[in-house]
């Protein structure tokens, strides 16, 4: 097992308290950069009951894993001690819950004054809601990001959970703690970071809100410029079933769109003319439905029309931009997405695949200074394990 990685955050040492969503995605972003993380995962699986090899469990690839019992006290005292030296420590338990288990901010405060707890939940720890179950649909929708995604006249759509779980949840999670650290090596201080996906999402939203005020944001769900409501901002099915997304907002761009669609803008209302739109809408489907999505990526792509297509995931490895960026990476015979952004002056490494649960219990025992007698009995007392029972 190898604790030491390259990247801009070597260096920096993470607890993972496993859970599921924001957690293990925030875990690999950091990992990712050259963080050593080492993940505590429980005896039993807590996965939402997605059945999945551990060599393809892609949020838990860059880091070892140690299987702790924490219903245990022991597994508390276990945890403790792998606390000491370490920079940050992440979970995302309800309110309440890592603290009967006895990991209280306060008790890994006295363990490490200088550690950074970072906690994520969809609600926060505090407020009425605090206490409640949710997931990434509930979330958004209390955010007011929901109600402003989909088409006009129909129900919010769920953007998948990228916007609750990993954009509200996980990221602001990750600049919470980096931002902790950073401040705890200034001041000696470590501090409690509370993430919610809530206030996450609800900052997403501020341009938005800035729009509104401004009165560029007059109509309802999908009637307005960046929600599918302009015609010159969408997405259109070509002759193949496929589609193209279209964002050819500035005027300069909107010129080259209707080049490359061969339509002179005299035939057309004009472009932020709101009662043209259905028009626009209309020749513009007609036009896109004339060839097939490859052709018009052909058409468009050394233009600035703004007009790409809308590939599927497994369609990623192939395009040419992305492989010309290794934007997907290979590892271990498995494609996915590559660490992201770009450092110049300390590029990580490439990430290493996932463990199962427990693979390197005794290692990070040892790492952390429990003697082999000390692991052994932490084994046979169930406390650590080293594989799933």
């Amino acid at each position: 097992m190898t604790l030491a990685a390259m990247g801009p955050l070597s260096g920096i040492r993470i607890i993972e308290v496993a859970a599921i969503g924001p957690v293990p995605y925030c875990a690999m972003i950091l990992a990712d950069l050259g963080a050593t993380v080492i993940r505590v995962d429980r005896p039993e699986n807590s996965d939402l009951g997605i059945s999945v090899p551990a060599s393809r469990a892609l949020l838990n690839r860059g880091r070892p894993s140690i299987i702790v019992d924490l219903k245990k006290p022991a597994g508390a005292k276990t945890v403790l001690r792998l606390l000491d030296g370490v920079d940050g420590l992440i979970e995302g338990m309800r309110p309440g819950v890592i603290e009967r288990l006895g990991l209280a901010p306060r008790v890994c405060l006295a363990r490490n004054p200088r550690l950074v707890f970072g906690r994520v939940t969809g609600w926060g720890q505090s407020g009425p809601r605090a206490p409640s179950a949710g997931h990434d649909i509930n979330y958004i929708a209390a955010a007011g990001a929901l109600s402003a995604i989909g088409r006009a006249g129909e129900r919010p759509v769920p953007p998948l959970n990228l916007l609750g779980d990993y954009g509200g949840g996980a990221m602001y999670l990750a600049v919470g703690v980096l931002a902790g650290i950073l401040s705890a090596r200034e001041t000696g201080v470590g501090q409690v970071v509370d993430a919610a996906m809530v206030d996450g999402a609800a900052q997403l939203m501020t341009m938005f809100h800035v729009l509104a005020a401004a009165g560029d944001w007059p109509g309802e769900r999908g009637e307005n410029l960046l929600d599918g409501g302009a015609p010159f901002y969408d997405t259109y099915e070509t002759s193949d079933e496929r589609f193209v997304a279209v964002g050819a907002i500035e005027p300069k761009f909107y010129a080259q769109l209707l080049d490359g669609l061969e339509i002179d803008p005299a035939d057309l209302p004009e472009q932020n003319d709101r009662e043209g739109w259905p028009m626009l809408r209309e020749v513009f489907s007609a036009r896109f439905r004339a060839r097939t999505r490859d052709e018009w990526d052909a058409t468009f792509l050394d233009t600035d029309a703004c007009v790409t297509p809308v590939l599927d995931r497994t369609e990623l490895a192939g395009d040419p931009h992305l492989a010309a960026r290794k934007t997907m990476v290979d590892i271990d015979g498995f494609a996915q997405p590559a660490p992201a952004p770009r450092f110049s002056s300390t590029p990580p490494d490439l990430p290493t695949p996932p463990v199962a649960p427990g693979a390197d219990s005794r290692c990070v025992l040892s790492d952390a200074g429990f003697g082999a007698a000390e692991i052994d009995a932490l084994i046979a007392d169930k406390v650590v394990h080293e594989e799933r029972p």
